[in-house]
Order: structure tokens, then sequence, then C-alpha cells
């Protein structure tokens, strides 16, 4: 009879349980990352953020190693650890994949759960609400909530990862626009276009106004950063 070895299994206990307080740490930086909280070049104290959140310095550690597989931190030896500076090469990269997942949640979301639906609506209005305000990093995370929820339309859990983590890191290259009005406000109209059409079930014409969206999005980006690693 074969052993089923469960209880070899326990000497891992403890590295399980820290790992899924890591986990937790990191979604928690993660989302101060999206909300624009923490800016590109950042350094990160272990001992302010470990009081904060009330864990070890062996837990934020490996939070931190988690985070900089997702390419948000950075580790500079003896030096510490930094909010990720994001390259124009980055962001080339992250529309590549943006262009991927969200133009095909939207194409298909003629099936689209209406909840699903529903979420886009709610983050173009959370949008609108920040701009009467005039809360610029408002509009941004009302932003970033409406390209999950265009992904959140495809109804599948590892897209809405991945998006999210995509999403942490653009949070990141946007921090390079030193006008984010100028910047933010054209795609509000955008967005609430994009939803107009998606309630209405022309779903190939929204994807059309994303694919546009998305080039003139990423050329401005671009630009900015491309300016900024010329040599002075």
């Amino acid at each position: 009879m074969i052993d089923d070895g469960f209880d070899a299994l326990t000497r891992f206990r403890d590295t399980l349980e820290r790992s899924s307080t890591a986990e937790r740490v990191a979604d928690a930086l993660r989302a101060h990352i999206v909300d624009g909280a923490m800016a590109p070049g950042t350094r990160l104290s272990e001992e302010a953020i470990g009081s904060a959140l009330g864990v070890s310095r062996n837990t934020l550690r490996e939070a931190f190693r988690l985070l900089s597989h997702e390419r948000l931190l950075v580790h500079e030896f003896n030096r510490g650890v930094f909010v990720a500076k994001p390259t124009a090469a980055d962001v080339v990269d992250l529309f590549r994949v943006r262009r991927a997942l969200e133009l095909s949640a939207l194409r298909a979301a003629g099936g689209a759960a209406p909840e699903a639906v529903a979420r886009v609506g709610a983050a173009v209005d959370e949008g609108t609400a920040a701009l009467e305000k005039g809360d610029w990093w408002g509009v941004g995370t009302a932003n970033m909530r409406f390209h999950q929820a265009i992904a959140g339309l495809a109804g599948s859990p590892r897209t809405d990862e991945i998006v999210h983590r995509l999403l942490a890191e653009l949070r990141l290259v946007f921090h390079i626009m030193a006008a984010p009005r100028e910047f933010h406000a054209p795609y509000l109209d955008r967005n609430r276009e994009i939803y107009d059409l998606l309630r209405t079930g022309a779903t190939d014409r929204a994807a059309d106004l994303l694919a546009a969206y998305f080039d003139a999005a990423e050329r401005q980006l671009v630009d900015a950063f491309t300016a900024l690693e010329q040599p002075a």
C-alpha cells in the first residue's frame, strides 16, 4: 500500500501560513499602488510598512518578493526596496498585452452577464464624479476600474488577475504625466461612448473605439517617456 505522504506536508505548514499572509500584504501594497499612493522610485521602509500592517519582517520581505515578480518593486543591493520605474519599452509591452485581453473581452461581450456590464457603467459614473470634484487621481483610479471591468466581461478569473496586475504597472506609468487633467479628461468621454455601445450590443464598434483609444494613449505615454529618457 502506498503511503499518501500527507504527514510529510506538515513541514511546509509555517511556510504556507507565511505565504498566505504575504499574499495579503502584497494585495494591500498593490492596491496602494493602483490608488496612486506610491510614486515610481519611492523607497519602501520595512519598519514603517511592517508596523502599519502588523506583520513580521520575513512576511513583508516575502510580499516584496511577490511584487518584484510583478515588476512593481525592485530590490537594489545595499540600498533597499523601491517602487519600480517603468520605461518606454514597458509601456509598449503593457499595451500589447492589454489589447490582447481587453479587446477580445469586449468583442465577445454579447453574452456577458448584466452585472458585468453594469460594473463598466459604474466605473464610468465614478470617473465623472471624480472629474466634477477636480480629483484627478480619483479619475485615474476610476479609469483603472473601467478597464478592469472591461476585462471582467470575459468572465475569466485568470484574465481578471492578469489585468489587475497590469493595471498596477500602468498606474506607475501614469505618474510621468505632469498634467493629469489634460491626459485623463478626454478619455472619460471615450469611456462613456464605449459603455453606451456595449450596453446596446454594439460590441465590435465598442472594441474598435477602444483600439483607437489604446493607440492614442500609448503614443502619448511613449512620447513622454522617450523625452524623459533622452540624455540631458
